[in-house]
């Protein structure tokens, strides 16, 4: 009886770290930023919102929310796989870095905005 509480304990603790190591290992190492990338992200907003392009957008759009994200299977190098997102009313602004050194921030893209078909979340009323 002993012996089959260990092994039923072994299994699950074996199957609990097999599961959190292949969490880690198949998605957090690849779309969450660590310390120091968030701290490289910030810094990126801070650009994005000094750029020209930003500044052009914000004049002719409600700008509701910027955020950060993260993709290292995207093929890039660093800096190149970081992004920095500019929702407004209308659509998603992707600002990526223009050079390897970061130097300037540049619009290289666009998608759709939720916020065309639904309202901003705060305040939060329910």
């Amino acid at each position: 009886m002993r012996k089959k509480m260990i092994i039923i304990f072994l299994i699950i603790s074996l199957s609990t770290n097999l599961y959190i190591l292949g969490k880690w290992f198949l998605l957090d190492q690849w779309y969450e930023a660590n310390a120091e990338e968030r701290v490289i992200l910030s810094e990126m907003v801070q650009k994005t919102v000094a750029s020209e392009k930003y500044k052009e957008i914000a004049s002719q759009e409600k700008v509701i929310a910027i955020d950060t994200s993260i993709d290292k299977n995207k093929g890039g190098v660093f800096p190149y796989y970081f992004e920095v997102n500019v929702r407004t009313d209308k659509q998603t602004y992707i600002f990526y870095c223009k050079d390897k050194q970061c130097s300037e921030m540049e619009n290289s893209g666009w998608t759709y905005s939720s916020y065309q078909d639904e309202q901003p979340r705060l305040p939060f009323k329910k």
